[in-house]
């Protein structure tokens, strides 16, 4: 790539400094400009004088040296966020709004930006980046236009109709802690604490460490977009460092990743009898029913298992089909993903990039090699490609997968999906049902009102008819969250703002009092009152 088609970063700057000598000079051997990165790094709150290098998937390539927090910084990070908070809390919603709004403004206006750095931080392919900058813009112009809504004082009934008026109150808890991953490391990073803001809270995040810069660029146009600086703080480190000093100073968590984490994090939380939201694992069924269109129900099957090389916690890992249609979907699946781009790049043309890390490949080569030994059949992929990049892994469809087999139960979260025959729905709909996850489902059939009665009966979070998982993720509006080992709590929708805030009762008690009066004594008021409690029920009063 020469300098002068080399990517821009923001302002202007170049992402891609060069060329440069390396035997004269050091910064030959970053991709990224090194003045450009100080502007990002500069936010992390960081004293110890550690650092620790970030590569790209795509090459090995250095990015960049991230600086590391302690748990004094931590603590420095609260103090600061909980002084801003109590400002922050009495801007009102419309200027709150308005920020927002150039937020959303600005992802847009530096979205090839933004798609530069994650396809080389994380490796996905350009066009699975562009969707997460898409879900941040959304996000920001959802609350933007809806928090005013939702933090309204809400009227309710009072225990006298007319003398008791109740007021519920929507009150900001104060300061949130956001520790999230890598697989999605700007919506993931964003997404979450922007209706934390928006209910009037700060917010003290801490990015995954192998996708810094990515939240670091989002954070600097929140920057320039106008919110207050000490309002959201950076930390950087391993979560077994700087998690449980987060969580003794948060008044709220914010999680996404492995469900043992998870659940470690939902203890910690309950000893300080905080709430916590915690997106975590998932083993994520995909149904083809008997009337399904088979070529929308394939090209849904490419998208649902194989975007973000399957490093998506909505990803599909199961694929069960109906008889009727198994032999066609199979032949049509297959080709689908073996017509699939491969590459490390930041072409739009590339349909799937690489694993993040060798610890990812590690395990996606270690449950394929299992399921093989064991038995199971390769239908297409089903190995290592480093002569596309160091941590790539082919597409991948397995058939006669069993239990006994890693990847029947557990998450692979790689491109790896199993596909199973089912005879009868009720049974297809128990198998996907099987197991302790409950994050995402599809379900293909050109019958959408027996589809949606299907759904019902499927024990996760979101269910997506005819599509993979962006009718539910992308439908901001709507409440978005896992069901029993894959977590609780959701993000999205009026709930994804709510759960950031106390709810206040407020009762006013107007011409009586809720006790005796007017010389009646404690008996008589007693029976006053249950002749109206018999007539406010033949009213149709709750």
């Amino acid at each position: 790539m020469s300098a002068s088609n080399q990517p821009e970063g923001v302002g202007g700057g170049p992402l891609v400094d060069g060329p440069h000598d390396p035997e004269h000079d050091p910064r030959a051997s970053y991709v990224l400009e090194r003045d450009f990165v100080a502007t990002l790094t500069g936010r992390v709150l960081a004293t110890t004088g550690k650092t620790v290098t970030l590569v790209s998937p795509l090459d090995g390539a250095p990015l960049a040296t991230i600086p590391q927090s302690s748990a004094d910084d931590v603590a420095e990070a609260y103090r600061r966020a909980r002084v801003a908070q109590a400002a922050w809390a009495r801007t009102s919603m419309a200027e709150r709004s308005a920020v927002m709004l150039r937020l959303h403004d600005l992802l847009m206006e530096r979205m090839p930006d933004l798609l530069d750095m994650i396809t080389l931080e994380n490796g996905k392919a350009r066009k699975h980046a562009y969707d997460e900058v898409v879900h941040t813009a959304l996000t920001a112009r959802y609350y933007a236009r809806t928090s005013a809504k939702h933090m309204a004082t809400e009227r309710r009934g009072g225990v006298i109709p007319v003398a008791t008026r109740i007021d519920i109150n929507h009150v900001p808890k104060g300061v949130v802690g956001i520790i999230s991953p890598w697989n999605y490391p700007l919506t993931m990073a964003l997404s979450d604490g922007l209706p934390a803001l928006m209910a009037g809270n700060a917010v003290v995040a801490k990015p995954d460490a192998q996708t810094m810069l990515t939240a670091l660029m989002g954070v600097k146009l929140m920057d320039e977009a106008g919110f207050p600086k000490d309002l959201w703080q950076v930390v950087a480190g391993p979560g077994r460092e700087l998690g449980t000093p987060m969580i003794d100073r948060s008044d709220y968590i914010c999680f996404t990743g492995s469900t043992a984490t998870g659940k470690l994090i939902a203890k910690q939380c309950a000893e300080r009898l905080i709430g916590a939201s915690l997106e975590l694992g998932g083993k994520n069924p995909l149904l083809v029913l008997r009337d399904a269109d088979v070529e929308k129900a394939a090209e849904g099957a490419v998208r649902a298992s194989f975007s973000n090389a399957g490093q998506l916690c909505v990803s599909a890992e199961r694929i069960f089909v109906a008889d009727q249609v198994y032999d066609r979907f199979v032949e049509r699946f297959v080709a689908r993903t073996q017509a699939m781009t491969l590459g490390a790049s930041l072409d739009w043309e590339v349909d799937m990039g690489p694993l993040i890390s060798a610890d990812q490949l590690e395990t996606v080569n270690a449950h394929v090699d299992d399921a093989v030994e064991k038995g199971a059949r390769v239908l297409t992929g089903g190995r290592a490609r480093p002569d596309l990049a160091p941590y790539f892994y082919e597409p991948t469809i397995l058939e006669g997968v069993s239990p006994d087999m890693t990847c029947f139960g557990h998450e692979t979260f790689g491109p790896v999906v199993s596909i199973y025959r089912f005879h009868d729905e009720s049974d297809a709909v128990a198998r996907a049902n099987d197991g302790e996850y409950g994050l995402n489902a599809a379900i293909f059939s050109q019958d959408g009102t027996r589809a949606r009665a299907i759904a019902r009966q499927v024990k996760c979070g979101t269910v997506n008819i005819n599509e993979a998982f962006g009718a539910t993720f992308g439908s901001v509006a709507a409440p978005m969250g896992g069901m029993r080992e894959s977590g609780m709590g959701r993000r999205q929708g009026a709930e994804g703002i709510h759960r950031y805030t106390e709810t206040q009762s407020v009762g006013t008690q107007r011409v009586v009092r809720l006790s005796p009066q007017f010389g009646l004594s404690s008996e008589q008021y007693a029976k006053v009152q249950v002749l109206g409690l018999k007539v406010l029920n033949k009213l149709g009063r709750a």
